[in-house]
């Protein structure tokens, strides 16, 4: 008989896991400028801050110059973070810290993360939820403290998302160092190893690799393919600075950017497209590096101010940076009554008509959303300020009328932003 064997019990390893409950933390500061201006808005409303996003959702301080409680009659300024993206039940710890601007570092601080709390971090249960304080500071103690300096007010606010997760510990890992790829092609432009092109810039000159910058630049591969075929060419550049050259071969290198000290330091100048960044960004265009000139328009694009948008715009449009035109013609929408006062808006007007078209539609778009409930304050009603109570209605009426011509096929005109000024309604409309 053959001989039966028992069957050998299979043990498994006991497993583990661990629940990790732990807050993702970031911080805002909003700088309040003109604050004896903002008083007298009235109970109840607020100035917003810009959305700043932590822990996967977007939140915004909303400071009340003259409170938020009707029944404490302007005696105190209120201030609160809200829920300012879409959530439910999000739980959070918060701090807001208002900055003693005297340098004694005496901040009024008002913190979960410094103490136990009894029941737990702070839930917002939806959209538009908000935690703060009605009675955050007395007024009357604020305007003669070392809290307000040169008529403005800074809060800092921290905001601690609490988010949970399962920590499932592994028996063996190994570290993976970050990508150093750019280090060692960096290396290569640095050193000048094996080197088969030479650019003259302005006297300056620069020893590069044609199969590096073909395979980054299809204008390079086009050139290189086309006119150059022998073991050492010289290049003569005449229409970018030394300075900007070497920057995009940085880029086109070790896929990075100057600082942004260097880019600081050359934007102070009045003219935008002198800026180190714009010049950097227009070498971009012409040489295709499309990741540069978008590196090029985020930068461009935080400094932004009334006097500065139109001239921008125009700039975009040139040198095709379709993101930064895009929030050009937003902001100069957002803002135009002011903006219509600048020499660069003169400019525009002079420079590029059909600028001022696309930002017709801009603001036809910003109406819109206006009416709906989108906007706190209408377009139109920053042009119709101090003039006839009619010119916003008959504006409006006008560009809805012309639409209703377009989606007919007629070809009408687009009326230029003056012209709506002082537009007067024909009466078939």
């Amino acid at each position: 008989m053959p001989e039966i064997m028992a069957e050998e019990e299979l043990v498994l390893a006991p497993t583990s896991s661990r629940s990790v409950t732990e807050t993702v933390n970031g911080s805002h500061k909003f700088v309040i400028k003109g604050y004896s201006l903002a008083k007298g808005m009235g109970i109840g409303k607020h100035i917003a801050s810009e959305p700043f996003t932590v822990g996967g959702y977007q939140w915004a301080i909303y400071f009340y110059p003259d409170g938020k409680n009707p029944e404490d009659n302007s005696t105190y300024v209120s201030v609160f973070i809200a829920l300012a993206s879409d959530g439910t039940d999000v739980r959070a710890l918060f701090e807001l810290t208002l900055m003693d601007q005297s340098g004694k570092e005496k901040h009024k601080v008002h913190s979960h993360f410094d103490r136990s709390l009894e029941s737990g971090p702070y839930t917002l249960k939806y959209r538009g939820s908000m935690w703060g304080y009605k009675r955050f500071f007395r007024r009357a103690a604020l305007e003669t403290s070392d809290f307000l300096k040169d008529d403005c007010l800074k809060i800092n606010c921290t905001v601690g998302v609490v988010v949970s997760g399962i920590d499932s510990p592994r028996l063996h890992s190994i570290d993976i160092p970050d990508s150093d790829i750019g280090m060692h092609f960096g290396a290569l432009l640095e050193t000048q190893e094996g080197s088969d092109v030479l650019f003259n810039v302005a006297g300056v000159k620069f020893h590069a690799h044609k199969l590096i910058l073909a395979a980054r630049s299809p204008v390079f591969k086009t050139s290189f393919s086309d006119a150059f075929t022998g073991d050492k060419s010289e290049i003569l550049v005449t229409d970018i600075e030394p300075e900007v050259f070497k920057a995009m071969l940085q880029f086109i290198y070790c896929d990075t950017l100057v600082d942004d000290e260097m880019l600081a330091a050359s934007s102070s100048t009045s003219s935008v497209s002198d800026s180190f960044a714009a010049k950097l960004l227009a070498a971009a265009d012409s040489y295709c590096l499309e990741r540069l000139r978008l590196m090029c328009e985020s930068y461009l694009c935080k400094d932004l101010s009334v006097n500065s948008v139109a001239r921008t715009l125009a700039f975009a449009e040139r040198y095709h940076a379709m993101e930064l035109k895009s929030v050009c013609l937003k902001f100069a929408a957002e803002n135009l009554a002011a903006v219509m006062e600048t020499d660069g808006f003169k400019y525009l007007k002079d420079n590029c008509p059909a600028l001022q078209s696309e930002l017709l539609k801009i603001i036809a778009g910003c109406e819109e959303e206006c009416s709906s409930g989108g906007k706190s304050r209408s377009v139109w009603g920053q042009l119709s300020d101090g003039g006839d109570s009619n010119g916003r209605r008959h504006a409006v009426r006008y560009m809805t009328a012309d639409r209703r011509l377009s989606a007919l096929g007629e070809d009408k005109p687009v009326p230029s932003i003056d012209s709506l000024m002082n537009f007067s309604l024909p009466a078939w409309l």
